[in-house]
């Protein structure tokens, strides 16, 4: 078999992608560099990184949840790595196989085949962020997972109770209130929640939001006065999945909107406005200005994960990259446009949190400096080769290139306790396709160009994952 069959038969268990199989505590890691002294703290980072081999066709976002964890204190540092240990998870250490089927493969076990772990594992493998105290595991399709401080799995969380349905893998947390600010999608009505978490973890409200279809809606923005919503046609049918169909569909007869209503409110002055179709995964950040909302966000002119494979072509000569572009949407008006904001695609936007829901300059991308990926390869997509970090005021963009061969994940933003927004560092797994070994290259925000002021060098390769975050001790 070529290369390129056995990608395409299981791209995502190869290269960069392939799981690693053990859990490891690794300390006085060697340092190239060094290590900002202000750097006092833990940087967790999750991803998919299944157990088992899969029953079935296996897509990125079905593996097991496993967050990795570099801690930074006094010049030293260290890692160790944990599985997020869902109830299905479980059931599947006991049987020793995999019993569940994913976005590719359709596979509901019984209570007979996994008790009471439910039809669908909650893999809990997206993202990672603190809250309340809590570390939290996320994965749209379910509630988060709790972790204890040394990542053993608590178990799931449902706010006391007052959780109905899934949760967002992209919680907004407000640097002021230290509110935390969700919503939830499903393909059974309602087809869309927005809630609200209040700094101590209480989830003080939630808000039915009406849709016509249920969609794929991975991202959305909070500014000190809005929640913005994308409503974009990528169109769920379960049916047809069960039937042997895909789990979703671009369906652009549908057409895109982007939803805008108050923060704090109940839903009832929500705002739908019509705009261009196209789709976003990530946004960077959103403000509010008086009657005008401005986002910016990676767009996509459609979305495709590799799951429809009827999908109509993009018009000839039309970009499928993804671009940081700028939404400004006029309230008064009723209308939306966008501008492109970036020469260089990417994606896994990232900033200073403690501008999140304001204004910001900055913003950090996981990049392609050295031009597409080739997307004729299963995989591809994902190997970002750089970083990006754009001045938003000044219309400026720059690109640190991680070298040959290697691969960058997203860039997580560490602030300066003592500064401001563009003070502090950006840091990042690096992996090396020639030697399968992994660092965290930690850069200056301020001069991303000059490249790191440190290299933490890891024995082994760690996984591409997804997304994750900064806790400061």
């Amino acid at each position: 078999m070529s290369i390129a069959e056995d990608r395409e038969v299981q791209p995502y268990l190869r290269g960069v992608y392939a799981p690693v199989h053990d859990e490891i505590d690794l300390v006085d890691l060697e340092v190239t560099g060094e290590l900002p002294a202000e750097l006092r703290g833990s940087f967790l980072r999750n991803g998919p990184n299944p157990m088992f081999d899969p029953a079935g066709r296996y897509h990125l976002f079905d593996g097991d949840g496993m967050v990795h964890e570099l801690s930074l204190a006094d010049g030293r540092a260290s890692y160790r790595n944990r599985w997020v240990r869902s109830r299905g998870l479980a059931a599947e250490q006991v049987a020793g196989r995999a019993l569940y089927g994913g976005m590719a493969n359709a596979a509901f076990p019984g209570p007979d085949v996994v008790g009471d772990a439910g039809p669908m594992k909650n893999v809990a493998n997206t993202h990672v962020v603190r809250h309340a105290g809590e570390i939290l595991c996320l994965w749209e399709a379910g509630p988060p997972t709790v972790l204890a401080d040394d990542l053993s799995t608590v178990g799931t969380t449902d706010f006391g109770g007052r959780l109905r349905g899934a949760f967002t893998a992209h919680p907004k947390i407000d640097p002021v209130t230290q509110q935390m600010f969700a919503f939830g999608y499903s393909a059974i009505p309602p087809y869309l929640r927005y809630h609200v978490i209040e700094a101590d973890g209480t989830l003080s409200r939630t808000v039915d939001i009406d849709l016509p279809a249920p969609v794929m809606m991975h991202d959305f923005v909070v500014t000190e006065t809005h929640a913005v919503f994308l409503d974009a046609p990528a169109v769920f049918d379960l049916a047809g999945f069960a039937a042997g169909g895909p789990m979703i569909a671009w369906q652009p007869e549908r057409g895109t909107r982007i939803g805008v209503m108050a923060r704090d409110g109940d839903g009832s002055d929500l705002r739908w406005i019509p705009v261009e179709d196209c789709y976003v995964f990530h946004f960077l950040n959103g403000h509010s200005d008086g009657e005008r909302v401005v986002i910016d966000a990676c767009r996509l002119p459609r979305m495709d994960i590799g799951l429809d494979a009827d999908a109509p072509p993009l018009p000839a000569g039309e970009d499928p990259s993804g671009y940081l572009t700028r939404f400004t949407i006029d309230l008064a008006a009723g209308t939306a446009r966008h501008d492109r904001l970036a020469e260089v695609s990417g994606d896994f936007p990232r900033l200073d949190d403690r501008v999140a829901g304001r204004a910001n300059r900055y913003g950090y991308l996981a990049s392609f400096a050295n031009g597409a990926p080739d997307r004729s390869l299963p995989g591809e997509d994902g190997l970002f080769d750089s970083i990006t970090a754009y001045d938003l005021q000044a219309g400026t963009e720059t690109s640190y290139r991680v070298g040959p061969g290697r691969v960058v994940g997203e860039p997580v933003v560490a602030s300066h306790p003592d500064g401001e927004e563009g003070d502090g560092w950006v840091m990042s797994y690096v992996h090396d396709r020639a030697t399968q070994r992994s660092e965290v290259q930690i850069l200056a925000a301020a001069d991303i160009a000059a490249g790191p002021v440190a290299t933490v060098h890891l024995p082994r390769r760690v996984p591409f994952g997804f997304h994750g975050s900064w806790l400061p001790a």
